[in-house]
């Protein structure tokens, strides 16, 4: 009996010794940058620009040790709205993001949403890139130069096709475009897809004039020879791709898209801060930096509140432009 006592009593001891530290063993729930059962909505079809954004931001976070088995989803529709209602409805969740960017903005005005972006909850812009106009290897238009001829001689007859709805960054790109080379926005046949996926299959297949995307979407389809790329719509010339600026082929204009994060309404402070954080240390992480440079995109973290005010900015400036146009 006594061996037994002394038995249970050591056994109770080592528990006391032991039992707290695997109790309380961080599996990083709670601390840090983890976030069990994140998810990333991407608001249109695998391919575009918002599911390469989102996919890479998953990969980086997981590599750099940040959070692990983030799950990314598509749910496309109306250039972006579809997934922006659905991230509103979603009140209070911590667990969910939205990829989005400029597209959203515009989709926002032209399907008359319900859902803005004023209702959701700001984390963070991420990245800004130029635009891209480009055509298939085959396209009988060599140069920016031959691409304007046939458009300013009959727009109708030489479509442009965009991975975003009406008022979006591959719709505002070409509008403006078309303004500075004297040709009515309104004359434009525009044909949008539901990311540049859908759109990359028009363009190789010729289905229209030309295309214009961002870059990190169809720099690999440019560097293997499948896409020809005729100018690039930013301040200035994109190193290793041999491509005029749209002002260095006689064009008063420059467009620039930006990509960011948002989540659902309602969050908590510690739930808004937890995935303003964790989207903070991902921009810090090598990883990230490393993804910026090989899809061409450039820095443009701007984080919480300030980004608020940036999405107000950029909600203003959308319908300015889409009056200005007459669209």
């Amino acid at each position: 009996m006594r061996l037994r006592t002394l038995l249970a009593l050591l056994g109770a001891a080592l528990l006391v010794v032991v039992g707290p530290p695997l109790l309380s063993a961080d599996d990083g729930s709670d601390t840090g940058t983890q976030i069990p059962g994140l998810r990333f909505m991407v608001p249109n079809t695998p391919g575009g620009g918002y599911d390469i954004t989102a996919r890479t931001m998953a990969k980086n976070a997981e590599d750099a040790g940040l959070t692990h088995n983030i799950e990314v989803f598509n749910l496309p529709g109306a250039g972006g709205t579809v997934g922006l209602t659905r991230l509103v409805g979603e009140h209070g969740n911590g667990k969910l993001a939205l990829s989005m960017g400029l597209g959203v903005v515009g989709a926002v005005h032209t399907n008359k949403s319900p859902s803005t972006l004023a209702d959701t909850t700001p984390i963070a812009r991420l990245t800004e890139e130029p635009g891209i106009v480009v055509v298939a290897k085959n396209s009988p238009y060599r140069t920016i130069a031959d691409l304007l001829a046939a458009w300013k001689k009959d727009p109708a007859r030489v479509p442009v096709g965009g991975g975003s709805s009406p008022g979006g960054p591959d719709h505002l790109a070409p509008m403006l475009m078309a303004q500075a080379a004297g040709i009515a926005p309104k004359t434009v046949n525009y044909v949008p897809f539901d990311g540049g996926g859908e759109l990359l299959a028009s363009i190789l297949g010729n289905k229209v004039g030309f295309g214009v995307s961002g870059l990190g979407e169809y720099r690999d389809q440019i560097e293997a020879g499948e896409l020809r790329l005729l100018a690039v719509t930013g301040p200035k010339r994109v190193p290793g791709l041999d491509a005029p600026t749209l002002r260095e082929a006689g064009l008063d204009t420059e467009f620039t898209n930006w990509r960011g994060i948002v989540a659902p309404p309602g969050l908590s402070d510690t739930e808004r801060d937890k995935l303003t954080g964790l989207i903070g240390e991902l921009h810090a992480s090598k990883q990230w930096k490393e993804s910026m440079r090989k899809n061409g995109w450039d820095d443009a973290f701007l984080a919480g509140e300030p980004f608020g005010d940036f999405l107000d900015e950029q909600d203003r400036r959308v319908a300015t432009v889409l009056k200005e146009l007459g669209l």
